[in-house]
């Protein structure tokens, strides 16, 4: 009503979507983007441990942490390239750097942990070399290496949230505080995986424990306090794989401090990390695609910043 009581002619507009179709267009991807976000951070988790197993003076942790890396970095090409369709496409994004863009940003990044981390892997095959040189030579260019790769990996492993949270699908961009925390977490907990079946020493039971906090804590958030931009993550497929990613983190973590005097149960501790580790990948690309979807997601969350 008006101030002199007179009812409007025109009733009130609301927002709606044509023929319930999506407002934000979804991002034209597939689950090899999902595999490509769970095989990067592993090769950054996995160049992290080495470089514990490096400082701590583990060979063991070292070696598997290092060859990890570049096999994991080898998955996450193939599954990129896949997705962008040419592999021409991830050379022509080194033609330029542009600081405002993740995308080009990561790129780089990721061309320098490659060079980093393939050095460091290929170091661990010295001995085999038949040159007395290059069995010389080797070991300390693959230590300088494997810090430097391990430098470049928290920009590796966290690259990948600032670049969803960028786009504009709704449950992405409204993560962007914490995707990071999800995403960094879960690198350091792959790692930590790896290490825990290679040789459960104690930088591997560190890292799994600040991996888990740090995803357990990211996610938990994501799914609690974005209103109705939170539901997508707790509904659907996304909602069960995050979950089952939640409790196989715990149990991972759980076995990793009980069960540091057994082997079986390290080993099965690293393999439940790195299992909540791709669940936690996928269920984060399936939430944001749901809500891209579905125009509620949109319209709803617009009408609530109008004031109703």
């Amino acid at each position: 009503m008006s101030p002199r009581g007179d009812r409007p002619m025109v009733p009130r507009a609301e927002f709606k979507s044509y023929y319930g179709r999506p407002i934000v267009r979804p991002a034209p991807w597939t689950h090899d983007v999902a595999a490509y976000l769970f095989t990067g951070g592993l090769a950054a988790g996995s160049a992290l441990l080495a470089a514990g197993g490096q400082v701590t003076r583990r060979p063991r942790l070292r070696r598997a942490g290092r060859v990890t890396a570049l096999g994991a970095l080898a998955a996450s090409g193939y599954f990129l390239v896949a997705d962008l369709g040419r592999p021409e496409r991830f050379h022509h994004m080194l033609r330029v750097a542009k600081p405002t863009s993740p995308m080009s940003m990561g790129t780089w990044a990721l061309s320098a942990f490659g060079v980093a981390a393939g050095a460091a892997a290929l170091s661990e095959a010295a001995p085999l070399a038949p040159s007395r040189f290059l069995r010389r030579v080797a070991p300390p260019v693959g230590a300088v290496a494997g810090l430097g790769a391990a430098a470049v990996a928290p920009v590796v492993a966290t690259y990948t949230a600032v670049l969803l949270s960028n786009t504009a699908t709704p449950s992405w961009h409204v993560a962007y505080p914490e995707l990071p925390f999800v995403f960094a977490g879960s690198a350091l907990a792959s790692g930590a995986g790896v290490g825990l079946i290679a040789d459960p020493a104690p930088p591997a039971r560190r890292m799994a424990v600040l991996g888990a906090a740090l995803e357990l804590y990211g996610a938990r958030r994501i799914e609690t306090t974005k209103g109705l931009l939170s539901e997508p993550y707790t509904t659907g497929r996304a909602g069960k794989f995050l979950r089952a990613g939640r409790a196989l983190t715990a149990a991972g973590v759980a076995g990793a401090v009980l069960g540091r005097r057994s082997r079986v149960v390290s080993a099965l501790s690293g393999l439940s990390l790195l299992t909540a580790s791709a669940l936690t990948r996928f269920g984060i690309f399936d939430g944001g695609m749901a809500s891209a979807r579905d125009p509620r997601y949109t319209v709803i969350p617009q009408r609530e910043r109008l004031g109703g």
